[in-house]
């Protein structure tokens, strides 16, 4: 018995129908009248010998009814005592004329486990080992434990079936209040439907529930009346459900006044003497559903069993009642009972891929770690019938025949009986029992399993469906979450990063994506991520050694067997530097070398990024140690690889965008502004637009001849790239003219002439336009021109404010344009403030902050710098509406300081 399996104490026994006395109500003889007894050696072989001395016993008897639950109860005991005990077991069948009582004694009697008040606790079903006293506790009539001060004895007894006539299945007496609600007068409509589907018979109730007389609808098909909803996740219609032996569910019926009556329903199939079928349908009101709906059967208690011993339902028969529920628990539970059934020492079940070309480990039993799940082998391995999982094959010795059965290679098994598992038609699987032994399999036993492999067939995959089903809505979801999050964002970093950080841990455990420039470049490593952060480091350093997967474009996953081929060759040249080395030497080295090599050493896969016609990169997932990765994960993959490789190259194409039109807008920039003697001057730009650095407003300030200063401030229609080439223009030729010693007035009509002769690409623009001269006295003399602009505001050191200039037309409209320019005196302590008009524009509703509101901002800055005046305006502009600006913005501060005091 296995540590952690509670038997209750000495001599104690576990009735199945919850009587403590072993004197219970027997109505047969319980005489022994024969015995046969066994000892097995503590070897493995000895549970499949078990297994074989129980059923043959049992069936020299005659108690065919009780020997495959008596086999898997003697298969579990006998594993507990030979393998997990090490002790020899000694097995004894006891035969009565009411049943049969098998023992099973080891030598480890030291070893009692204590009786728990509060029932037994059993160990885990999903473990192979260690559920011999769970399997009694369900399948046994009674069972129990006795020690003596030699052995310890684990006995169960099997009941013979009375096979009983009459009560098939019955429920205890309940309260009134707990009884199902129905009508005073329950009323059962009895419908005949004929072989063509129309209506043969219509009783009396079928009239009364539906309003139709019988000379009404009998001859006309059911189907012009049943409102049938299709069955979730099936297809089955009304049609089909009648051609059933049996059908049991909930429809409805168009009744005569025009309304649906739900209905739940019992379907027969029948036939006359003459052959001829047909069939019996009974139909109560669907609240009325009691009255015909089939007991749900779930886990029975210990106490309950079937009367006649066994279950009518083939399938329970050999999974055993009830099935679990889930695919996984019901491969385990095929391959340990086809183990048992055909006494090998190990049992697998593979399953098919949706193209039948290969199949995947889903379960096995008795077969080394090293044969994980998932992994997959060729539906054909060879010529003939029995190098095909298609066709049941035994082979006597696979020593003859290397490599027949690739996932026994390497595990000692010599002989195998296979099976394919078939839906109509159609391979599904394959099922296969082993045993270490030359010629155990012949075609009789093939035969066994070929007929167990028939009865679960359809349940696994109907099993294996739902799985599929969850597992697909389960990717639409992923997919359409992954495809949100590509989009959301440019950068091409953090793309790289969202794609590693999809796919671990939900698709791999680690993760690698190389880029590739362009096609004269080397793929280049440029994200790696692993679900244990700290393998990240090594197993980056592991891939930079080995050289990156080759650029090929062909759709889907290829095996990349690089990396776990380096990571073998690392973990084997630490292992013998550590020979080397002194015991107080060795560091956490070798152990991360090691590290590094278990995460990487299972299946690594390549998937190209293919966008636009070209591979721009490879997206590498990885398992640890001897792991695979399942064709419904890599499929995903596969999908999610060429979303990832079209965000990948959107986010380049942005970024050598965004990188080509910066470096042209940095160029319109002004270079940095010489300084103005006597003069403070600061500029604050803005940029309306994600990523501009410069739009349609500008501004310049630049050394003229005389010692003057030509300044300049202006607003080209629109904004972006376009209106940025206008100001490209208007600011390089402002300079270029005014070095040539033309006034204000000369160099803005002649930058009009160029803006006309742009033709269609021309834009209007306002410009205000100045030289500024520093005068001795400490004062400064401008003169200004205003094209159109808004006007420049003049605060004195009162704090005063006006306007410094007058209006005059804008450029590139007019042909002819008349400018002439004003001179402004900026006294000490004067600030003027020039501005575009995405500052006095600004809005919040239904308000703008206008040239008053602007004076009124500018009022409050007497005594500031120029630098502070300019924050303080940008500052209030903000401030006034909530939502980002949708207007490029420029300000120009020019003041002149008042002398200093000694």
């Amino acid at each position: 018995m296995l540590p952690g399996e509670q038997p209750p104490a000495s001599g104690a026994e576990h009735p199945d129908h919850g009587s403590l006395d072993p004197a219970d109500n027997r109505t047969r003889s319980s005489v022994i009248t024969a015995r046969a007894a066994h000892t097995f050696e503590p070897v493995g072989r000895s549970v499949a010998a078990a297994r074989a001395f129980v059923r043959d016993t049992l069936q020299g008897w005659g108690f065919g009814d009780v020997v495959d639950d008596a086999v898997v109860l003697t298969s579990e005991l006998v594993t507990n005592a030979v393998v997990h005990a090490g002790t020899a077991a000694e097995v004894v069948c006891l035969r009565s004329g009411d049943g049969v009582r098998i023992e099973v004694s080891d030598r480890y009697p030291e070893r009692e486990i204590s009786l728990q008040s509060s029932g037994v606790a059993m160990g885990s079903p999903d473990r192979e080992g260690g559920r011999g006293l769970q399997l009694c506790a369900a399948l046994a009539t009674r069972w129990g434990v006795e020690y003596s001060p030699a052995h310890k004895h684990v006995w169960f007894r099997l009941d013979l079936p009375e096979r009983q006539v009459g009560t098939r299945t019955a429920g205890p007496s309940v309260s009134t209040e707990l009884l199902p609600l129905a009508d005073e007068r329950v009323r059962v409509a009895v419908i005949q439907i004929d072989s063509e589907g129309a209506v043969s018979a219509w009783n009396d109730d079928a009239q009364e529930l539906f309003g139709y007389p019988a000379k009404q609808i009998i001859g006309k098909p059911l189907t012009d009346y049943a409102a049938w909803p299709h069955t979730p996740g099936t297809s089955t219609g009304i049609a089909e459900a009648l051609r059933l032996s049996r059908w049991e569910g909930s429809y409805g019926i168009r009744a005569a006044d025009g309304r649906v009556v739900p209905v739940y329903a019992s379907h027969l199939r029948v036939r006359d003497p003459q052959g001829e079928p047909s069939t019996v349908c009974l139909l109560v009101r669907d609240d009325e559903r009691a009255v015909l709906a089939t007991p749900q059967r779930g886990a029975a208690p210990e106490s309950a069993h079937r009367a006649d011993g066994q279950s009518t339902d083939p399938f329970e028969t050999f999974i055993g009642s009830p099935a679990p529920d889930d695919l996984d628990g019901l491969l385990q539970r095929t391959v340990e009972r086809s183990r048992d059934m055909l006494d090998g020492d190990a049992a697998f079940l593979l399953l098919a891929t949706d193209d039948e070309t290969e199949l995947e480990v889903r379960a096995t039993t008795g077969l080394p770690s090293a044969r994980q799940r998932f992994a997959r082998v060729p539906v054909d391995t060879g010529s003939g019938r029995y190098g095909t999982a298609r066709m049941p094959a035994v082979h006597e010795d696979l020593s003859a025949v290397p490599g027949a059965v690739p996932l026994l290679n390497g595990t000692g098994m010599r002989s195998v009986v296979t099976v394919p598992l078939k839906v109509e038609g159609r391979l599904t699987g394959s099922l296969g029992v082993a045993a270490e032994g030359a010629g155990r399999y012949s075609n009789e036993e093939a035969l066994r399993l070929q007929f167990a492999a028939d009865r679960i067939a359809l349940a696994v995959e109907s099993a294996r469906l739902g799985e599929l089903e969850r597992l697909r809505r389960g990717s639409l979801s992923f997919l359409v979450e992954a495809s949100d999050l590509l989009a959301g964002t440019l950068d091409r970093d953090q793309t790289l990063a969202l794609m590693a950080q999809m796919t671990v841990p939900t698709l791999a455990t680690w993760c690698a994506v190389y880029t590739i420039a362009d096609t004269a470049s080397e793929p280049y490593l440029s994200y790696v991520l692993h679900e244990d952060e700290e393998r990240i480091d090594g197993l980056k350093a592991l891939l930079g050694r080995i050289d990156p997967p080759e650029p090929v474009p062909t759709p889907g996953a290829r095996i990349w067997p690089a990396p776990a081929r380096a990571a073998h060759e690392a973990a084997l040249e630490a292992s013998v530097r550590s020979l080397d080395d002194e015991p107080h030497h060795l560091g956490s080295g070798i152990g991360s070398t090691l590290t590094t090599a278990a995460s990487v050493g299972g299946e690594t896969v390549v998937l190209p990024l293919v966008a636009r016609n070209r591979v721009i990169g490879m997206l590498v997932l990885g398992k640890p140690s001897e792991d695979h990765f399942r064709q419904e994960n890599l499929e995903l993959a596969e999908d999610l690889s060429r979303r990832a490789a079209l965000a990948l190259d959107n986010s380049r194409l942005y970024s050598e965008r965004m990188a080509i039109s910066q470096s042209l807008q940095r160029s319109l920039l002004p270079p940095d502004m010489p300084e103005v003697p006597g003069v403070e001057v600061e500029v604050i730009y803005r940029a309306a637009g994600e990523g501009n650095e410069v739009g349609g407003d500008f501004y310049d300030l630049f050394t003229i001849p005389d010692g003057a200063y030509g300044f300049a401030i202006g607003d080209v229609c629109g904004t972006g790239p376009e209106a940025a080439a206008v100001t490209g223009l208007a600011r390089h030729a402002l300079r270029l003219l005014a070095r040539e010693g033309y006034s204000g007035p000369a160099v803005l009509e002649r930058l009009n002439n160029a803006i006309l002769d742009e033709g269609e690409r021309s834009r209007f623009l306002t410009l205000l336009y100045g030289e500024l001269r520093p005068q001795e006295d400490g004062s400064a003399l401008l003169k200004v021109v205003c094209a159109g602009h808004p006007l420049p505001l003049r605060l004195r050191q009162d704090g005063s404010v006006e306007a410094a200039a007058e209006p005059q037309p804008l450029l590139g409209v007019m042909d002819d344009l008349e400018l002439y320019e004003q001179t402004v005196r900026l006294e000490p302590g004067d600030v003027l403030l020039c501005v575009t008009d995405g500052i006095t524009e600004r809005r919040e509703g239904s308000r703008m902050l206008g040239d008053d509101g602007l004076a009124e901002v500018l009022k409050g800055c007497t005594g500031l710098t120029a630098g502070a005046v300019a924050a303080r305006v940008m500052r209030a502009v903000e401030r006034f509406a909530a939502d980002s600006p949708s207007d490029d913005m420029a300000i120009l501060t020019m003041r002149v300081p008042e002398p200093q005091r000694n």
